[in-house]
């Protein structure tokens, strides 16, 4: 069976250890001459230079079309010079339906010999699908593009889901159920790592086309951390007139694949093992959720009498997350970056609060869902755990705070003695009370995206919570 177009670049991304693909762009300010054959000449030189450290060549048909029939010739060209082995994606970003769809194909596959594709999914599925038809042809479909007008658009937020944007729709769409060929990635710049590391948490499985790097500007780094897969790949980093314009191409790309090797060094060396799960311990602080926890009233400063007797000048409520429906879809997607680089079957939700948090993941993931009850029925099935489950399946605990880990551990008997395996629990904040270290040494991982220290830090830094509400709360916490 022919490998997909993906298996395909997983492949020769381990062989040369590269993620570096080479924009062939002849841009006309950069040609001996404004023709066909000075763009062809221009892009055989490149590839000449480059083709040792290019895991893949990306030619941009805009500028070969500019030519008319000559330039489409000097494009099948420069497609057919690419050395055997190696992907060739068309940036062509083609879109329409049905039979034109299918002349779109025929064309970048069959007569030029491209093996890939960018493509714009806003016609829907049906306008991919006969892109997507062979799995040896891949398609990047646009997601989060890297020009700053791209907010304009693919920022906006969609009603009834959850609080996604529509380049998150896109993510989740083709993560979930488009990518049946296993063909398919997304486009999204390197520009924005913030809101690319929302859409690996997305698309924990795709392959980005990540443009902005070199002339654009892009972090190298911010974009390696947020855009890298849990195996390292996952991330092509387009490149053209940072190599083109160079005094050396050859040297030019290969000083930036070392560059490139040495961040993802670093940026692997930031992940810890658990188990077989690697967990990230540099999350970007998430500091508007942080603050808008703060205007919902689920964290509060005052004087509050806990369960426990004590007195207390900060108080946790995350139940009130039912009554903000969009925080609520907020707080489900800070859960995903930490969920997305570990290992397991389903979503174990600890009631009562964790349980709309856990439902708002599921929906937006696609993560099935189950829950231990803090009492066995006493009629019906007599359960104790609600939803579908089988024995030997790894389950992640999710709930909406920790402080010591005792109700963590009561939920874990349930869920070991149903013979489900847990390895892990993810929360929305950690009290740093000690749970961390209870459950570390009963073998467990807990995983958090806020801690209470860090949120009183940062309101301290941006001055939101007075300074005296702060120290109160630090010294309490110091107890």
């Amino acid at each position: 069976m022919t490998p997909s177009f993906f298996e395909q670049l997983d492949a020769r991304a381990r062989q040369i250890d590269s993620l570096l693909c080479v924009g062939l762009d002849p841009h006309p300010a950069d040609l001996s001459e404004p023709t066909a054959a000075a763009a062809r000449e221009f892009c055989l030189r490149l590839i000449a230079a480059t083709h040792t450290v290019a895991l893949a060549y990306k030619p941009n048909a805009a500028f070969f079309e500019a030519f008319g029939a000559e330039g489409y010739a000097a494009l099948r060209d420069v497609i057919a010079a690419v050395p055997a082995g190696i992907p060739v994606v068309l940036d062509a970003k083609r879109g329409d339906i049905a039979s034109t769809a299918e002349a779109y194909a025929r064309a970048a596959f069959n007569v030029l010999g491209a093996h890939a594709l960018t493509a714009s999914p806003y016609l829907g599925h049906d306008s991919l699908e006969p892109l997507l038809r062979d799995p040896a042809h891949g398609v990047f479909i646009l997601c989060k593009t890297s020009n700053p007008g791209s907010a304009d658009l693919q920022d906006l937020q969609l009603a009834g889901k959850l609080g996604l944007k529509l380049s998150e729709e896109v993510a989740r769409l083709a993560q979930q159920q488009w990518n049946s060929n296993h063909n398919l990635g997304l486009v999204v710049g390197a520009t924005h790592p913030t809101a690319m590391a929302r859409l690996r948490a997305l698309a924990p499985d795709l392959w980005f086309l990540a443009p902005g790097v070199g002339a654009q500007g892009a972090d190298l780094q911010a974009a390696l951390r947020a855009g890298l897969r849990r195996d390292g790949l996952g991330l092509l980093l387009p490149v053209s007139r940072a190599i083109s314009r160079a005094a050396d191409p050859n040297q030019a790309a290969l000083d930036l694949v070392a560059e490139i090797r040495s961040v993802r060094s670093a940026v692997e060396a930031s992940i810890v093992e658990v188990g077989s799960a690697p967990v990230s311990t540099e999350i970007e602080f998430p500091a508007l959720l942080a603050d808008a926890l703060l205007a919902a009233g689920c964290i509060r400063f005052g004087q509050f009498t806990l369960k426990s007797g004590l007195i207390s000048p900060i108080y946790i409520d995350l139940r009130q997350l039912v009554s903000v429906p969009a925080l609520l879809a907020e707080v489900a997607l800070a859960y995903r970056p930490l969920l997305a680089r570990l290992q397991f079957d389903r979503l174990a939700a600890l009631p009562y609060a964790a349980l709309p948090i856990a439902t708002a993941i599921s929906l937006q993931s696609g993560w099935p869902l189950f829950y231990p009850r803090k009492e066995a029925k006493e009629y019906g099935t007599k359960a104790e755990i609600e939803g579908e489950y089988h024995p030997g399946e790894t389950a992640v605990v999710i709930d909406d705070l920790a402080t010591t880990g005792g109700s963590k551990f009561e939920a874990i008997d349930k869920l070991t003695a149903a013979g489900l395996v847990v390895r892990d629990v993810v929360v929305l904040v950690d009290r740093q009370s000690g749970a961390s270290e209870s459950l570390s040494k009963a073998g467990f991982r807990l995983h958090a995206v806020l801690t209470l220290r860090g949120l009183l830090d940062h309101w301290e830094r941006t001055g939101r919570v007075p300074a005296e509400q702060i120290a109160a709360a630090r010294e309490f916490l110091s107890k």
